[in-house]
């Protein structure tokens, strides 16, 4: 029969073969694919990748116990300004474990943080090189802040004290300047942070007629929180942006890929806020300066006008003499350019009226002519129509109460007609045949 074992009895001999047979530490270097902190415990998932393809080829579990993770966090957020996250490459200390009831699994025993700062100072030297391939790393600040920057949209935490440091510094200036501030409220820290920010932009960039300019800042926070503004989609949405862009997320001796593409970058929230202060108090300087120039110039320019004038005044009574001379002279020349016009014209007139007289003679006797003619031959017409014509020709005019009687049966029986002939007249009876 053949021997079995339990799978405790298996699983404790493989622990006692690893044991034996790599007894040691080894350093490793892996990604992180997962992070996670369980009663001061810290479990890590790792993972190696193509480089070619990006897809996984190896990966593991390890643990780092809170004895050892105590003091291991620390030192590595210290050195390198970053908290483990997610994405992160690290160069770790490890040894390996079986246990019988658990399984297998690397214990984390160090960790290099200048492998890890090395790591990231290639990733940031790799997106500021893809910035500037892509032309956009400059973009910000080829832009010009506005002289009147008073419409400002902050993206910050809300509540957070920066927010509130930026706000007070703003508004209580001793100039009095008056600033409209509209927050955008996103996540400052984490690994939430380039998705919140980037939102945050969007939501301004669809309003983006209504600002001057945009204020990204943080306050406080431990500098291990700024990982999250070292990315390339952060850095491309801030270096498009097409306002000017303030930043103020770190301190003096850490500056984020984010500070390299922004207008400009300042170490607080409250110099973010005197930074827009000292804008307006250059612009009110200016329009000073431009004012008292104005004055001034204006000032210069009367008084040369007031020695020209006065120069003009001294030469009117000479300038009016000769201009008065060439003027009469020429009032001459015109008159009696005048004068021969008109008496051209007048003689050509009277020329025009003997030539329209002679013409009009001459049509005139052509009328009388043709109207004595045209008389004539009414005469003759009148003269072959006249009664009296027709009387001495043997014939007579019958009347009947003064009208000619030209049908006798119109006549009534009695009626008294008087007849004309050449000689006299006389009257008839009118009497009706039976």
């Amino acid at each position: 029969m053949t021997k079995t074992l339990s799978l405790y009895e298996l699983n404790s001999i493989v622990a006692s073969v690893i044991d034996i047979d790599m007894p040691g530490d080894y350093w490793v270097v892996a990604e992180l694919s997962e992070l996670r902190e369980v009663r001061g415990h810290c479990y890590m998932e790792l993972v190696e990748k193509d480089e070619l393809s990006n897809t996984p080829i190896a990966k593991a579990s390890a643990k780092c116990w809170a004895s050892r993770w105590s003091m291991l966090r620390p030192m590595f957020e210290r050195i390198t300004g970053q908290r483990l996250h997610a994405g992160m490459k690290v160069m770790l200390s490890v040894h390996a474990q079986f246990h019988a009831a658990y399984g297998f699994s690397w214990i984390v025993s160090d960790i290099n943080p200048e492998y890890t700062m090395g790591d990231l100072a290639r990733r940031r030297q790799q997106i500021v090189a893809q910035l500037k391939t892509e032309g956009v790393f400059d973009l910000q600040r080829e832009l010009t802040l506005p002289m009147f920057a008073q419409r400002i949209a902050v993206v910050s935490s809300d509540g957070a004290a920066g927010y509130g440091d930026f706000c007070r510094q703003l508004h209580d200036n001793s100039a009095h300047y008056i600033y409209k501030v509209e927050l955008f409220a996103a996540t400052m820290q984490g690994e939430a942070v380039e998705h919140s920010v980037i939102a945050a932009l969007n939501r301004i960039y669809s309003r983006h007629d209504s600002f001057d300019v945009v204020v990204i800042i943080r306050g406080g926070g431990a500098t291990s929180d700024l990982s999250g503004f070292d990315t390339l989609a952060l850095a491309e949405n801030v270096a498009n942006f097409p306002l000017p862009v303030i930043t103020g997320i770190g301190h003096d001796r850490d500056e984020s890929i984010l500070d390299m593409v922004a207008h400009t970058r300042v170490k607080t929230p409250t110099a973010a806020a005197q930074l827009l202060i000292d804008n307006l108090v250059r612009t009110e300087s200016m329009i000073d300066a431009a004012r008292q120039s104005i004055v001034d110039c204006t000032q210069r320019r009367m008084q040369h006008e007031r020695v020209r004038v006065e120069s003009l005044s001294a030469r009117i009574p000479m300038m009016f003499s000769l201009v008065k001379t060439k003027e009469v002279a020429r009032v001459d020349i015109l008159s009696r350019r005048i004068e021969a016009a008109t008496q051209r014209r007048i003689a050509t007139a009277l020329m025009q009226i003997d030539n329209l007289q002679a013409k009009l003679q001459s049509a005139v006797n052509r009328q009388l002519v043709d109207a004595r003619h045209r008389l004539q031959l009414i005469e003759q017409r009148v003269e072959a129509v006249n009664p009296e014509r027709l009387l001495q020709r043997g014939y007579s005019i019958t009347t009947y109460n003064g009208r000619a009687v030209r049908n006798a049966t119109e006549l009534p029986e009695g009626a008294v007609v008087e007849t004309r002939v050449e000689k006299g007249k006389f009257t008839s009876v009118v009497t009706k045949n039976k």
